[in-house]
């Protein structure tokens, strides 16, 4: 398969200014009003003569899905991004966070890395093919989706429930993964393939009791029974789990000498202890975000609540871990609320697209090491797993450790040779896969 003849230099400098246009377009959600990222969209796709479908669930929340056809040898293959982006605190940002700047080296800007970077990787990918020419075997998807940063409702849950028909697909390339530079202390490229997520579980706990003046203290004052449920589940230890996924993963890292310990769950229960990102990847977590109670210095409150960020591993159900939660709790005057949940099926790794991504990233990086990997967030991804579908987080950009952590934080930003890289690899990917 050859691959064709592209001006990159001409793709990379059009890439970048739909890059830095893009990032203006503000979607923060809430409140989303991600019809204005499908006028953008919608208009570049116009200008090159592809139509397009938008799909409205109300008050903005808008997305768009445009097919190049294939001659239907093959099922689809669908590149999947999301429009939103999380909000921002300007006060904490050395550059307009919406103004798409380049600077030192890099393109700053909320959505830099997640993810209209990929989002724009994949628009370029879908134009070139149509621009050349190209013959497909399969229809080539580019649906951009609303609502992902909130978890779907107007998104991606709202197009399974209404517009199932538009999400068909033989394989998703979606976010998820990608290259860092560094992994472990050691600096080689490493490219996560993620193939499973965890489940977001969303809970709050409610306490009721006695209101009353704070002169005189109680045995019913709800926010003492908050507390003391709160310490109960921080003094919680949950076992951890060696997942097959994980097996392979810190295998693969082992011979490649990134993770130096043996990839034993004694070894890996020795690691999580001091690496909160092992620790992430093998049990499922609790992080306490908000907690609400009272409404003066000396009044004892009628009801306290708290919120609660769990995320489950790949398999564990919901209902199982809260019914854990209650026990550990071990009072029936706290209660908890599933306030949303999510739940992703694994895929397997020996596919034909996961063999693509490994060639095109040793080709374009030799000494890379590509390995399956498991999303600690959650994505879109895990209503086409749950379909059956093989739904890949991949990125083509390789990211510095320290630029990864701007993801949802400030200063979000990527560098420009991790951008031109994204959109290299990702239409080869996407080339292969389709002719």
């Amino acid at each position: 398969m050859q691959t064709p003849n592209i001006d990159w230099t001409r793709l990379h400098d059009e890439a970048l200014d739909i890059f830095q246009r893009y990032l203006q377009v503000d979607t923060s959600n809430p409140p989303g009003n991600e019809v204005r990222a499908c006028d953008f969209l919608g208009d570049i796709l116009e200008q090159e003569g592809v139509p397009h479908e938008r799909f409205d669930a109300g008050e903005g929340r808008v997305s768009l899905r445009a097919v190049l056809p294939g001659d239907g040898s093959k099922r689809p293959m669908m590149l999947l991004n999301h429009t939103d982006v999380v909000p921002v605190e300007r006060e904490y940002w050395e550059v307009e966070p919406f103004g798409g700047v380049i600077k030192d080296g890099c393109i700053w800007g909320r959505g830099a890395l997640d993810m209209k970077g990929l989002g724009v990787a994949q628009l370029m990918t879908f134009l070139t093919l149509k621009r050349l020419g190209v013959p497909l075997k399969r229809d080539v998807v580019f649906l951009a989706i609303a609502d992902e940063e909130a978890g779907g409702n107007y998104g991606i849950l709202w197009m399974d429930e209404h517009h199932p028909d538009k999400l068909d697909a033989e394989y998703v390339l979606n976010e998820g993964g990608g290259g860092t530079t560094e992994l472990f202390g050691v600096e080689r490229p490493v490219f996560n393939v993620a193939v499973t997520e965890k489940g977001p579980l969303w809970l709050r706990l409610v306490a009721e009791g006695r209101p009353g003046h704070g002169s005189m203290p109680h045995d019913d004052n709800c926010l003492d029974r908050l507390v003391r449920a709160m310490h109960r589940i921080q003094q919680w230890e949950r076992p951890l789990t060696v997942s097959p996924v994980l097996e392979e993963y810190f295998a693969r890292l082992k011979r490649a000498g990134i993770f130096t310990a043996e990839p034993t769950p004694e070894s890996l229960a020795k690691a999580a202890e001091e690496n909160i990102m092992i620790r992430a990847l093998l049990s499922n977590t609790i992080s306490s975000t908000t907690a609400k109670a009272g409404i003066k210095h000396n009044v004892i409150p009628a009801r306290a609540e708290a919120t609660l960020d769990c995320r489950l591993l790949p398999g564990v159900k919901p209902e199982d871990f809260v019914r854990e939660l209650e026990a550990v709790i071990d009072d029936p005057q706290v209660t908890v609320e599933r306030v949303f949940e999510g739940w992703s099926e694994t895929n397997a790794f020996d596919t034909e697209l996961f063999g693509v991504i490994e060639d095109v990233v040793h080709e374009h990086i030799e000494d890379a090491v590509v390995v399956p990997g498991v999303t600690v967030g959650f994505t879109d991804s895990r209503v086409f797993r749950n379909r059956d579908v093989i739904a890949y987080g991949f990125s083509g950009g390789v990211n510095a450790p320290e630029l990864m952590a701007t993801f949802h934080g400030h200063n979000e930003r990527v560098t420009l040779e991790s951008f031109r890289l994204n959109c290299e690899m990702v239409f080869e990917v996407v080339h292969r896969m389709a002719t």
